[in-house]
């Protein structure tokens, strides 16, 4: 028999009340098990009970009801002689202990239910086909995303727009030959390869071997690229295929990687490079880039919350060629301010100090990146009408020799990545000292991106007021995946009479974090890369 997953202490009922008035109270433990000749079942056992409630997964649901909390939904029979067979269903509340047992035990039912819908690579199935299991990565995302996803790299113009963002693919090279160290005869692992450029990097280090893993068609310019560079070519080898599929020879002594999308989560590339990790590197090796952080600050942009506002004017129009336009004005609101906006905007427009959230890459669980949860508190340095909050990502390259951050901040060097700015539709109003608290919910989704839930909040403050209570809340649900590219707008700055904050200050709030990373005051990782990085 398979080995099973069990999880212990769990709560359970039945939904039906005259089946959950008979049950004992108390908690007891879930078991996923089966094998080809049993079906694979979901048992949950009463501690000190007897009986038992079996589940058959091949017929069974289960729904999200709350952090820990799941509704478990099989279809069953009733048969009695000399009576037509009636079918209903059976819905049973399962509670767990904690969130991360909660996201186990969804991820042991989607995987024993996987199993019975399609048995093992190659085996017969009761019909007499042949089936071969689904990827992991095509069982969480869907195939059409997928197919735009990987036809959007599979192309050469986006591959020249990523290698001519001189900040990124500098600070990788310099990353890369400054820690030879950790590249001379190992074996490497490039995830999602792409044209080829980190591998080829990593050969110039000296790397053994490094095996070049891409699923799209990509690879075929990879390999004429690869091949048109023999000297190092030659300790290449392309793989097409994702990483959750394909097959290596030996371990890797170290995995580099490009997997880095908007806000840092984006395209959920970061699932494939921990999947890698598990997959291929060797106890102790190493990952460029090892670690990120999610930076986050309240901002305030009058000409940006007007901008927005002012796109649906339009649906205001109460004869429009003899039509009334204005009951979708509302929806048509609520859809812009549903866009995260990306452009680049001066840093003298965040309002408080920011505070950062950090991904541990060497560490950090697949499941880990399905909901990110981060709790926001902010102090203002102003007082001013605060209008959402701005977001940007920087990663860091762990070397032996060199440490070396790569940066997406305001009033660094500007990456294609820019930063990113959720507004809010009702702005908060801030005075200086005043504490800005709420939480950045992200939730991963099929498409490949996140849902972005924020709350915002404005305390009680000065002599007097109630310690803890909220004064004003502002809330927004934005969708990653389909933000307002702001690019070719102007960014002005627009300074605000009550906003007299020096830009020194500021200037001191960003070198102070530089500070922490081991950066000079006022000088950003790129401003420190050597000259000899580009010079090639």
């Amino acid at each position: 028999m398979a080995s099973p997953d069990q999880f212990p202490n769990v709560s359970f009922a039945d939904v039906n009340a005259a089946a959950a008035a008979a049950q004992e109270p108390g908690g007891g433990t879930a078991v996923f098990s089966g094998d080809g000749a049993a079906a694979a079942r979901l048992r949950l056992a009463r501690t000190g009970a007897e009986q038992a409630v079996e589940i058959d997964l091949a017929v069974a649901q289960i729904f999200k009801l709350g952090r820990t909390e799941w509704l478990c939904v099989s279809g069953e029979t009733e048969a009695k002689s000399g009576v037509e067979e009636k079918l209903f269903s059976r819905a049973i509340k399962v509670v767990l202990r904690t969130e991360a047992e909660s996201k186990a035990f969804s991820l042991a039912f989607q995987r024993w239910k996987q199993r019975m819908i399609s048995g093992k690579d190659g085996e017969p199935l009761e019909n007499g086909s042949i089936t071969v299991c689904k990827s992991k990565f095509d069982t969480k995302i869907e195939a059409s995303s997928a197919q735009m996803y990987f036809h959007y790299y599979g192309q050469l113009l986006h591959q020249q727009n990523m290698l001519q963002d001189f900040v990124r693919t500098g600070t990788y090279y310099a990353a890369v030959m400054e820690n030879r160290s950790d590249f001379e005869g190992r074996i490497v692992v490039d995830v999602g390869a792409g044209s080829g450029i980190l591998s080829l990097f990593a050969a110039q280090a000296g790397a053994k071997h490094v095996y070049a893993v891409e699923a799209s068609e990509m690879v075929e310019h990879a390999q004429r690229l690869i091949s048109g560079n023999p000297s190092l070519g030659q300790r290449i080898t392309i793989i097409k295929g994702k990483v959750e599929d394909v097959e290596l020879p030996v371990k890797a002594d170290i995995l580099i990687s490009e997997p880095m999308g908007t806000l840092l989560v984006n395209e959920r590339m970061l699932e494939s490079y921990v999947i890698a990790r598990d997959r291929f590197l060797a106890p102790g090796g190493k990952m460029f880039p090892t670690t990120g952080r999610i930076h986050m600050a309240p901002f305030s942009d009058e000409y940006l919350y007007v901008e927005m506002a002012n796109k649906a004017l339009f649906w205001q129009q109460h004869n429009f060629f003899g039509v009334d336009l204005t009951p979708l004005h509302g929806s048509a609101f609520d859809g812009y301010f549903s866009q995260p906006v990306v452009d680049a905007f001066d840093p003298r427009l965040l309002v408080s100090p920011p505070t950062y959230h950090p991904l541990d890459f060497t560490s950090l669980k697949e499941e880990d990146l399905y909901e990110i949860d981060i709790p926001l508190s902010f102090v203002s340095s102003v007082g001013t009408r605060v209008h959402g909050l701005a977001c940007w990502f920087d990663v860091l390259f762990d070397g032996s020799t060199v440490q070396r951050w790569l940066t997406t901040a305001p009033g660094s060097p500007t990456t294609h990545w820019y930063q990113l700015r959720c507004v809010l539709s009702q702005p908060l109003y801030v005075m200086a000292g005043q504490e800005i608290t709420g939480r950045l919910h992200l939730v991963a989704h099929s498409a490949q991106s996140y849902t972005i839930y924020l709350t915002m909040s404005a305390k009680m403050w000065g002599v007097g007021a109630e310690q803890g209570g909220i004064l004003q809340t502002s809330t927004a649900k934005l969708e990653l995946k389909e933000p307002y590219y702001r690019l070719s707008q102007p960014q002005p700055y627009m300074p605000q009479d009550q906003q007299q904050q020096p830009l020194s200050s500021l200037q001191a709030q960003v070198s102070g974090q530089q500070m922490q990373d081991g950066l000079s005051p006022g000088i950003t990782v790129e401003q420190e890369r050597d000259s000899a990085a580009f010079t090639r």
